[in-house]
């Protein structure tokens, strides 16, 4: 294991992440602050995302019994979102582009308490369907390029609503973080004919017990050996695929497995509802084959010693590059290292 400074390269995007792991080897060892667990009930009146429940502008929600899915009330993105001066001669350092897209959201069941990690896994499955069938309908419509499926779990993250939902935001440019990997899994594929994600995937597999989370026959999660995250986890799909889409049942169903592990991992490294953003990387919607792009899913979560010690991208990370004290074969190491069931259930 290496242990003095040193850099590691996110083959994914081409950049570089500091790691320092003589700062701090351990660094979840010490004062561990508990805060009180949240109690929330299975259904909220005040809440807009509960069943029967109105939202903005008076509508009503239905009173649905599985997955709910609604066009953002308030969408970043617009269908129809032209700006009046695009056209205007511009300088090229002042470059604009109009961007349209469509804003969903996807409330995962009725339950106003009930996170990815305590939900059942048919009901889990049942999530991954409906981002399935909505990145279908969005890719499909003729001026959408990207697709991106993510959670924001907790406050702290800026989930301004704490019924667990999701969102789905498909664009009609690549955005700036697919656009870099696309552009990087493209070389590699020109390069060596494989995609870049099989091959970093099988490097892993010859060494098991140093970053590799968990794994069925289909998926693997694993903390990279570039994370700039603390407890950063990235998802990869076992067999070729690039969509959500290309998944048959049984995928799927080792999928949602997979989802719930990590979840449930998280919760109990602090024992609270463990806050993160996480999201799918799924091929380009643009109509073009995409062999060099294997499908994957980020986990960015940013507590780091404690429920109350978080990780900030501040000063040299701002300016320079990020960096971590932790790596990322000790976050592994730390994170198998947890029980398997979810402590609200071990601990009733």
């Amino acid at each position: 294991m290496l242990d003095n400074p040193h850099r590691r390269k996110n083959p994914l995007t081409g950049e570089w992440t500091l790691v320092s792991p003589h700062r701090a080897r351990r660094p979840w060892l010490g004062q561990i602050e508990k805060i009180p667990a949240e109690k929330l009930p299975a259904y909220d009146p005040t809440c807009y995302l509960c069943p029967g429940n109105n939202r903005a502008g008076g509508v009503m929600n239905p009173s649905y019994t599985g997955t709910f899915v609604f066009d953002n009330d308030f969408a970043a993105l617009l269908p129809d979102s032209f700006s009046d001066d695009v056209g205007i001669d511009r300088h090229p350092l002042l470059a604009v582009e109009p961007e349209q897209g469509i804003c969903r959201v996807v409330c995962f069941s009725p339950r106003h308490d009930l996170t990815l990690p305590e939900l059942p896994l048919p009901a889990i499955e049942a999530v991954l369907e409906t981002w399935t069938s909505q990145s279908v309908d969005l890719g499909g419509i003729d001026f959408i390029k990207h697709v991106q499926v993510f959670e924001n779990k907790g406050s702290v993250m800026g989930c301004s609503n704490p019924h667990p939902h999701s969102q789905i935001w498909a664009t009609s440019h690549i955005p700036n973080e697919p656009a870099k990997e696309l552009e990087m899994q493209s070389r590699y594929f020109a390069e060596y004919g494989r995609s870049l994600l099989g091959d970093y995937l099988a490097v892993e597999q010859t060494h098991p017990d140093e970053r590799i989370l968990f794994s069925n026959d289909h998926f693997t999660a694993l903390v990279p050996f570039w994370a700039v995250w603390p407890f950063e986890v990235l998802v990869i799909a076992n067999q070729e695929a690039s969509r959500l889409n290309e998944l048959n049942s049984a995928q799927l169903s080792a999928l949602a497995v997979i989802v719930k592990q990590i979840t449930t991992c998280y919760d109990n490294l602090f024992e609270i509802s463990f806050p993160y953003s996480m999201g799918f990387h799924q091929a380009p919607y643009d109509g073009q084959s995409h062999p060099e792009w294997r499908l994957h899913a980020h986990f960015y979560p940013p507590l780091l010693r404690s429920a109350t010690v978080k990780k900030f991208m501040v000063g040299f990370e701002m300016l320079s590059m990020p960096q971590r004290d932790i790596t990322a074969e000790l976050a592994a190491a730390r994170l198998r290292s947890l029980p398997k069931a979810h402590y609200k259930v071990a601990s009733s």
